[in-house]
């Protein structure tokens, strides 16, 4: 069996370099509970395999991959509002993964299933090509030092790499309120061929994403929050 880091490898779209650095932090004890009671029935192990979403499901819908989801209140308050829809969300920060199983337990999500795992490794292995319905991407972290750029995450390998799991009409939503990165994202998603940009440049803010308490943090610190918007071709 080859091992998973090798077979991201070998799709191309590995980097040597992580996108995040693990700052778990501590978790409250509520959180810890939701690990330790929610975490082996809402959780997904990492394997080397694509995921048979109808049997983790138990029904055959779209399906959504949520990248980076933070603490969880966007992912959970979509999920809420489209019940017809799975969502599939991959983060590796352990008291963020237990806040979203908290909302998961206390709305009543049947439609969200958590991968504690690198998002480039997930994908590389767990999700089969032309797959997915949607693709989130909602304020990665921007690795604002230029030494650092060479961590983030929306890069052209990994863009080619969602865009061939989305299915036809299928899109690739990313926001951000770092400027800079935002038109580097823009630029890379222009570059893939098989993207098709949404609006001429930056799109509005689609409904189905909610104001997080982040993007009001970076209003008030005067930033602007970019969306960007790509189906598949």
């Amino acid at each position: 069996m080859t091992a998973p880091g090798n077979r991201a490898a070998d799709q191309g779209i590995r980097r040597p370099i992580r996108s995040f650095v693990l700052r778990q932090g501590r978790m409250s004890p509520a959180q810890q509970r939701a690990m330790e009671t929610l975490l082996p029935r809402f959780g997904l192990s990492f394997a080397p395999a694509p995921i048979d979403a109808a049997r983790v499901f138990g029904r055959a819908a779209p399906l959504v991959l949520e990248i980076g989801f933070g603490m969880g209140e966007t992912t959970a308050a979509i999920a809420q509002a489209h019940p017809d829809i799975d969502f599939l969300a991959v983060d590796v920060h352990g008291p963020g993964v237990g806040s979203l199983l908290r909302r998961i337990d206390e709305f009543g999500l049947a439609n969200v299933r958590i991968v504690q795992h690198d998002a480039v490794e997930v994908v590389a292995t767990m999700i089969a090509p032309g797959t997915l319905a949607a693709v989130h991407v909602y304020f990665p972290d921007p690795w604002p030092k230029k030494r650092h750029h060479k961590r983030r995450l929306l890069q052209a390998p990994f863009v080619h790499a969602l865009a061939q799991r989305l299915a036809a009409g299928g899109y690739l939503h990313v926001a951000t309120d770092w400027e800079e990165y935002a038109h580097e994202i823009l630029a890379t998603c222009a570059g893939e061929p098989l993207l098709a940009n949404s609006a001429a440049g930056f799109a509005e803010r689609p409904a189905w994403r909610p104001r997080t308490k982040f993007e009001a943090r970076g209003v008030r610190l005067g930033h602007a929050v970019f969306d960007v918007l790509f189906r598949r071709a």
